[in-house]
């Protein structure tokens, strides 16, 4: 598969190591497995046909619970993929894997994000597999077009038979999800424009009442039992720029691992051309039961507002201790590996370059003066970018008062926003750009879904901020980033 690259978090035994271009700050080594003899490779693909729009979580059990090995036995590695009928890899900018969690037996254990890490467990662990697994496949696979398409979730295992002799020296490890927003179905949060210290903002730690209400931290796993972490790497959205895996015991805290995310872009932190960094294969660490793990994420706020984002952290536990490093007494290895080099498909070299389809609002004359604008078929009905005449020319509303903004398209279950961008607004498309990063307004996603599942907001209309002052303002859609549009403010009369 043309898509596979180099991976991370390898076998104990013969590792390659190689180097993306150096940047200060980030990793750079990725390291590559080398494939033990007895281990097999089972590749699987699974379609479906992504709507327009499409937007929300969907639950797959019977069809995908099929695509799995035949005998029981070990799983070593997993690597997720994403591509059309024909082999190819979408682009990022048109279809967006924004998730898949494969729950055993109800249980999230392996999962993918845009960044598709993938996980080679060292030498000698591995999770067991029974052939009377359940396996529940959760997927978010979000259509960037107005156009509907098919494509195939793939994910690619090493597998060793249960007869096979490399089976019997095999430590039997489990997934531990920590997640900041955990328990949600959909444990999304935003992150403020220029929020939290020297343009860094962390979730949950600058956020005080993040857990208001809440019987406990959601970030937060206190340990049932004594045992070894075998390995973790962070999954964070545009902005992230890393994870925290932190420890907790008797009042006193250790970092046991920062996961840093590689941009390989010239723009840097605002893609999801990127690579997380796992950590290395030495990395063995023991906890007690009554240990409190913690994961944390940390956002870049100095270019823009990050809408659903998220932090999570995935351990790969022993499920009864295999020695290790008592984190607060040695120093832990925190160097870490990417779990591969740049993704052709995660690639957005051409969003924020000059693109004529837009027209630069501030050089427009005043459009009518509406009280609401509709959004339908994908446009604006006054003020779209993209439209020429008339209808391109920016509606007007009084200073004090409000524009209304309603999604027809709502009824055909595509969700739309309405977010402040900087003027022009008007480069071509991606995940780059636009940028949340003008006057801070965002409608929510408009459109309606069950809560638990989707990001909607389960209304289909929004009013601008009356607080806005005379001038024009872009904005955009953050579901389907071609959509552009502008208002214009004028001094009450």
């Amino acid at each position: 598969m043309k898509r596979f690259v180099p991976t991370a978090v390898a076998l104990a035994a013969g590792l390659a190591v190689s180097a993306t271009p150096a940047m200060a700050g980030i990793p750079t080594k990725v390291l590559t497995p080398k494939r033990q003899a007895c281990v097999q490779t089972l590749n699987y693909r699974y379609g479906l046909s992504i709507a327009p729009g499409a937007n929300r979580i969907d639950i797959d059990g019977h069809a995908t619970d099929k695509l799995r090995p035949k005998v029981d036995g070990w799983i070593v590695g997993f690597r997720p993929g994403l591509e059309r009928p024909d082999g190819t890899s979408p682009p990022v900018s048109q279809i967006h894997l924004h998730h898949a969690v494969w729950l055993v037996n109800f249980r999230p254990t392996y999962a993918a994000g845009e960044e598709k890490t993938f996980f080679t467990m060292p030498n000698g662990y591995g999770w067991r597999y029974k052939t009377s697994d359940n396996w529940i496949l959760n997927h978010m696979i979000h259509n960037l077009t107005p156009t509907p398409t098919k494509v195939y979730l793939t994910w690619q295992l090493q597998f060793i038979p249960a007869s096979s002799p490399c089976a019997k020296h095999i430590t039997e490890i489990s997934t531990q999800w920590l997640d900041v927003e955990g328990g949600k179905a959909y444990p999304v949060f935003n992150v403020p424009f220029h929020g939290g210290t020297k343009g860094r903002w962390t979730f949950p730690d600058d956020v005080p009442s993040a857990y208001a209400g809440d019987a406990a931290p959601r970030n937060q796993w206190v340990a049932d039992r004594d045992a070894t972490l075998i390995g973790t790497a962070a999954h964070l959205h545009p902005g992230g720029l890393y994870g925290d895996l932190k420890l907790t015991r008797d009042g006193k805290t250790v970092t046991l691992f920062r996961s840093h995310a590689r941009y390989y872009e010239k723009p840097g932190a605002v893609s999801w051309d990127v690579s997380m960094e796992a950590t290395p294969p030495n990395w063995r660490i023991a906890i007690k039961k009554g240990d409190v793990l913690s994961v944390h994420g940390t956002y870049d706020t100095t270019r823009a507002a990050w809408y659903e984002s998220m932090a999570i952290m995935p351990l790969a536990i022993t499920n009864t201790p295999k020695g290790g490093l008592d984190p607060f007494s040695g120093k832990i290895p925190m160097q870490g590996y990417l779990t591969h080099g740049q993704l052709p498909e995660n690639s957005d070299a051409q969003a924020g370059k000059p693109n004529p389809a837009y027209q630069n609002s501030a050089k427009l004359a005043n459009g009518p003066k509406l009280d609401k604008v509709i959004v339908k078929n994908f446009t604006y009905e006054q003020g779209d970018l993209t439209s020429r005449g008339a209808k391109s020319l920016p509606p007007v509303v009084a200073e004090g008062s409000s524009l209304a903004f309603f999604n027809a398209d709502a009824s055909s279950e595509i969700m739309h926003s309405i977010t402040g961008c900087a003027q022009p607004c008007g480069l071509t498309s991606g995940i780059s750009f636009p940028l949340a990063n003008g006057i801070q307004f965002d409608s929510g996603n408009l459109g309606f879904g069950p809560a638990a599942f989707t990001a909607a907001a389960n209304r289909d209309t929004w009013q601008t901020p009356a607080t806005l002052k005379p001038g024009t303002y872009t904005y955009f859609c953050r579901i389907h980033p071609f959509m552009r549009g502008a208002f214009r403010v004028v001094k009450a009369t």
